[in-house]
């Protein structure tokens, strides 16, 4: 039988069915738009290059006449100006050119939904036929291959970081594409190690979009290109699943793209009917909404707590002798919060050791003893109030030094466990002092947060202003932990007039009970990261900070018990 083979050939191994890589042409292309859906028109700017065996062999780069306003935003974001592409050529005239430029390659983008779908409206409007060719999307990839853990977001300008990538991305064409071509080069390098070696194992690796994902794609068309939370609603209009973006229709819009392969998020998408969506003012409000919009749905899809109420608190119990107790409701007095049980119960029992305090759990009268001592009393870690041992009295030094701690009076209890750190590491009691150290480490992280968060939500007022970084002020008023108001005051508008209209439009809120006054621990967490950020200044606030007793008893106090935690933490790590 003739097996069509000459004779000496050499059999094909697994590896080699299919073209490798190595000798697949790829032109990776990005586009800058006005902004509007794809059409006839609206591209401002293309940037493409081509490269084949890791090697660049051409470039291609045109600004385009729109034949349309670019809008104020695009141009804040991509500096292309009107007068910039008022002598480009039209996109009719480029096509021929760029479908030159690129025949016979892979075409590749970051996104690649958003750019092949405008240049593919353009062709069609003109009268030009868009090649049927290979498209990779360095976005799907990226989920693919690369965990959260690496990088906190999949956009090009954090991918190009984490790879060290030649050309910093600018949001113009060329720079994006050339950022890219490293994006697309590190990308293959992973997915080499992981047996793909032929454009059809690349292709096949990636998930594929359904006919039914696609045609949920008229679900985003009503929303705006602006900051905000989104929300997709199911069957009975039940709320599936809540996020934010800076740009609500192009984030939506990739829900039905290949470029989202999350399990989970493919079945919501399969059953959502509506998307709904809150414009913001700016990132810090759709963050605070987004919580609150959780909290009050509770969507079966968000990973994130459905109640973010629910933390856990470290109390002093109310009976003769007091003990540390692990409970949920918050009250005045109480360390916290914690996020995890486990947490919380790590905290109490480093802090009754370094206090003093019984972790028995039974209740002892005041007048009349009613057990015999256990073996920490044997051990000399209790005072053995159970039996009479230890007066109310002389119990009551420990009660009072927690009670310090918690109100950030009192570093007592912190030095206390410093110093039998020290003594279990002179003894040379290394394990014991290893897991000291943990304890202590994570008793100190959590005074340090409970006092920072019940100092923020003690305030009746502060507004703040952190640059937007395209010469403005992003504004946020925010009372007793929680945001009241935000706004913006854009490049050249005086930003005390903004200020005066937010104040006098924030919410009334009424503070509650607990150490955060009834705030939700995780709004006021985001509050404070945010107002640590570089650049964040102070407008003003109804506490002077230079009183002593100011924020969350005593300011002053807090500062000195702040300064030793820290030297503390030091050397606990």
């Amino acid at each position: 039988m003739d097996t069509g083979r000459r004779p000496g050939a050499a059999q094909l191994a697994f590896d080699e069915l299919g073209t490798p890589l190595r000798d697949i042409t790829f032109v990776v292309f990005d586009l800058e738009t006005t902004g509007t859906k794809p059409g006839p028109d609206g591209i401002t700017e293309i940037g493409a290059v081509k490269v084949r065996a890791g090697e660049i062999v051409g470039e291609f780069a045109t600004f385009v006449n729109p034949g349309m306003p670019i809008p104020p935003q695009i141009v804040e974001l991509t500096g292309i100006t009107g007068a910039m592409v008022y002598d480009a050529p039209r996109i009719e005239r480029v096509l021929p050119a760029f479908l030159e430029f690129i025949s016979g390659a892979v075409l590749v983008a970051h996104n690649a939904a958003f750019d092949t779908g405008f240049m593919r409206a353009a062709c069609e409007g003109h009268g030009y036929r868009w090649p049927k060719a290979a498209v990779v999307c360095t976005v799907r990839l990226a989920r693919r291959v690369i965990s959260r853990d690496e990088t906190p977001s999949y956009r090009l300008s954090a991918l190009a970081a984490l790879f060290g990538a030649r050309t910093t991305p600018n949001h113009r064409a060329l720079a994006d594409a050339r950022a890219t071509v490293d994006v697309l080069h590190a990308l293959l390098e992973r997915v080499g190690n992981l047996g793909v070696h032929t454009l059809e194992e690349l292709l096949d690796y990636m998930p594929e979009v359904t006919p039914a994902q696609r045609r949920k794609r008229t679900l985003a068309e009503h929303l705006p290109s602006r900051p905000g939370v989104y929300l997709f609603r199911g069957p009975s209009d039940e709320v599936l699943y809540v996020g934010t973006s800076s740009d609500l229709r192009r984030r939506v819009r990739q829900y039905f793209t290949g470029s989202e392969s999350r399990g989970r998020i493919r079945e919501m998408v399969a059953l959502a009917e509506r998307v709904d969506a809150v414009e913001c003012a700016h990132a810090l409000e759709a963050a605070v909404r987004e919580l609150r919009l959780i909290a009050a749905h509770r969507p079966m899809y968000n990973r994130r707590s459905k109640n973010p109420r629910h933390a856990w608190w470290v109390a002093l119990t109310e009976e003769a002798f007091p003990r540390l107790s692990v409970v949920r409701m918050p009250r005045d007095g109480m360390l916290g919060p914690f996020r995890s049980q486990t947490d919380a119960r790590s905290a109490a029992d480093t802090l009754a050791g370094a206090s003093g305090l019984r972790t028995c759990t039974q209740r002892i009268s005041s007048t009349a003893p009613n057990g015999k001592p256990c073996v920490l009393a044997e051990l000399g870690r209790c005072g053995a109030p159970c039996d009479g041992t230890q007066t109310i009295e002389a119990y009551q030094p420990g009660v009072l030094a927690v009670s310090g701690l918690i109100a950030g009076t009192d570093g007592r209890p912190l030095r206390a466990a410093a110093d039998q750190l020290a003594r279990l590491a002179e003894a040379e009691h290394y394990e014991q002092a290893a897991q000291h150290r943990d304890q202590l480490a994570g008793l100190i992280r959590a005074v340090g947060r409970a006092h920072r968060l019940s100092a923020l939500a003690g305030i009746p007022e502060l507004i703040a202003a952190g640059p937007d970084g395209k010469g403005g002020w992003e504004l946020a008023v925010i009372r007793h932990g929680r945001l009241a108001s935000a706004g913006v005051a854009r490049r050249g508008v005086p930003p005390m007039p903004v200020v005066e209209l937010l104040v006098a439009s924030a919410e009334t809120v009424i503070p509650g009970p607990g150490p955060l006054f009834g705030a939700i621990s995780e709004e006021v967490r985001i509050l404070l990261r945010w107002l640590a950020r570089p650049g964040v200044r102070l407008v003003r606030t109804t506490h002077p900070w230079a009183e002593p007793a100011a924020v969350a008893g005593g300011w002053r106090e807090w500062l000195d018990l702040a300064a030793s935690a820290t030297a503390l933490e030091q050397v606990a790590g």
